[in-house]
């Protein structure tokens, strides 16, 4: 679906906004505008990475665009679940966003931002999609940010399951992914962001900023996360293991003795002694009693 948001003469530019093309509908498209035959191959790559690039001899511009989706999933962890791809062509006079899905930045943009007196050229238009793109990723931030605050809280004052390392991953990942598409976004911020004293590409950059800082702090507080978990685990398991060790060595005398006693020989005088039999429960009595004390006096019960 081919909409038409701005057009000549009522602005010096025309944007045109291409929803889900089909390949040849793209094709026409690119034949009709003169778009260059690489980037329409770019364009039709779901999982393209973001990119700037000059096409062509008129030196036009090329951008793919991921801004975060808004719905996802809990196990999604891939660029293509956590971001949607735009498609932008830039020309003097003209303007084309090719994307998959809905996108309802483009209306608040036309809306609020087309019949400005600040909305002169294509280039006002690109540094407004770019900056209501990067918007899509701070109110993500704070969900995960939410989610990390959980998971915390789950992990220090509730039982550990399996289901909350299953959730960290996938918390990992989604930051992850995020943060390594913000990081091949900066050219794209950078080559906008290319004249000195313009108050409104630099007001992207500042979120561009903002947003890498955010995403920054997010990973390294899901990989701190992670890291508590598996040295609660390992504590955990090594509390564990104390435990039956000093059960172990409270029977191991024990056994000793009881297994002296009970090989059966022939000549054994104990086995006749009329107090035999208590003076050996005496002494494992005293014996417990004394790796008792021992345990107690070194700390270790």
């Amino acid at each position: 679906m081919i909409q038409v948001l701005a057009e000549k003469p009522e602005h010096p530019f025309e944007w045109l906004d291409v929803t889900d093309p089909d390949p040849e509908e793209l094709h026409e498209i690119a034949k009709k505008f003169n778009l260059h035959e690489s980037s329409v191959n770019d364009c039709m790559q779901p999982d393209h990475l973001p990119k700037y690039e000059i096409v062509g001899d008129e030196g036009d511009i090329f951008i793919i665009f991921r801004m975060h989706t808004e719905e996802v999933t809990s196990q999604a962890d891939t660029v293509r679940e956590l971001t949607d791809k735009v498609s932008i062509f830039v020309k003097e006079d003209r303007i084309i966003t090719i994307h998959k899905k809905a996108w309802p930045q483009s209306e608040e943009i036309q809306k609020e931002y087309l019949n400005s007196e600040n909305c002169k050229s294509t280039h006002h238009i690109l540094n407004e999609i770019i900056k209501t793109g990067l918007a899509t990723y701070d109110s993500h931030a704070s969900h995960l940010n939410r989610e990390i605050e959980v998971s915390e809280t789950n992990m220090f004052l509730k039982n550990r399951k399996s289901s909350l390392l299953e959730k960290l991953y996938y918390l990992k990942r989604k930051v992850d992914v995020t943060r390594r598409i913000l990081i091949l976004t900066f050219e794209i911020v950078d080559k906008i962001d290319n004249q000195p004293g313009n108050t409104y590409t630099r007001d992207t950059r500042d979120l561009y900023v903002k947003l890498h800082s955010i995403y920054d702090t997010l990973f390294e507080n899901t990989n701190h996360l992670l890291n508590i978990y598996f040295s609660l685990s390992s504590q955990r398991t090594n509390e564990t293991i104390r435990v039956l060790t000093i059960f172990s060595v409270f029977f191991m005398p024990l056994t000793f003795i009881v297994g002296v006693y009970g090989m059966n020989f022939e000549f054994m005088p104990e086995l006749k002694m009329k107090f035999g039999y208590p003076g050996v429960m005496l002494l494992m009595a005293a014996i417990t009693g004394g790796i008792y004390y021992w345990f107690k006096k070194r700390g270790w019960l």
